[in-house]
């Protein structure tokens, strides 16, 4: 491939990622793309022949960024304290960056709930307790966190991340009329969320 066919790959797949995360799988049409791209139709097609075969590359790209931004928070010499705030700042800035995700994902779920469930096959719950046994033992006692109570825990700190961009143009209006910024109300959701569940872990 030349250096020419890979700027153009790389052009195609941005624009299918911001196309697609803004109308979704089914409201997208190879000509969007093509018009975003600022290319025509056949050269789109020469390098994906079809929309499920860039949609699926998008997919997994994005899928992969998110868990690879993370990573950190397998660090062994973070506290677990520390690793529930790193995960609520970072995630909640990568929100801001990419506020379309939780809709993109909600409503891809939907479309295709195979997939996902295809995507969470390959983590594996029993290495990721095994590995927070190894490094926060006494913090995992201390706290009442057990394997089976991981997955609770684990569903609750995304969704006080998620929710807020995924019901924003409801809570937009609310906050309006309580004299509230949503962007405000964002920039201090990364410490109030992290605050909130250490203290009901720790009640």
């Amino acid at each position: 491939m030349t250096e020419n066919d890979k700027l153009t790959e790389e052009k195609i797949f941005e624009s299918a990622t911001v196309v697609f995360i803004n109308k979704g799988m089914d409201g997208t049409r190879m000509k969007d793309i093509a018009d975003h791209a600022g290319i025509n139709k056949a050269l789109l097609h020469y390098y994906f022949r079809t929309k499920e075969r860039l949609f699926n590359a998008v997919f997994e790209k994005i899928a992969g960024t998110m868990f690879r931004k993370f990573a950190p928070v397998f660090d062994k010499d973070l506290s677990l304290d520390d690793k529930i705030r790193f995960f609520f700042r970072e995630h909640i800035t990568f929100l801001q960056q990419n506020p379309g995700l939780p809709g993109f994902f909600i409503n891809e779920i939907n479309r295709n709930p195979e997939r996902i469930k295809k995507f969470l096959s390959k983590i594996d719950i029993k290495s990721l307790w095994s590995m927070l046994c190894a490094q926060h033992g006494e913090e995992l006692k201390k706290y009442n966190i057990t394997e089976e109570t991981l997955p609770q825990i684990m569903v609750s700190i995304a969704s006080m991340s998620v929710f807020p961009f995924a019901a924003r143009s409801v809570l937009e209006g609310l906050f309006g009329k309580m004299g509230i910024d949503f962007t405000q109300f964002i920039e201090e959701r990364k410490t109030f969320a992290a605050d909130f569940i250490l203290k009901a872990l720790k009640e």
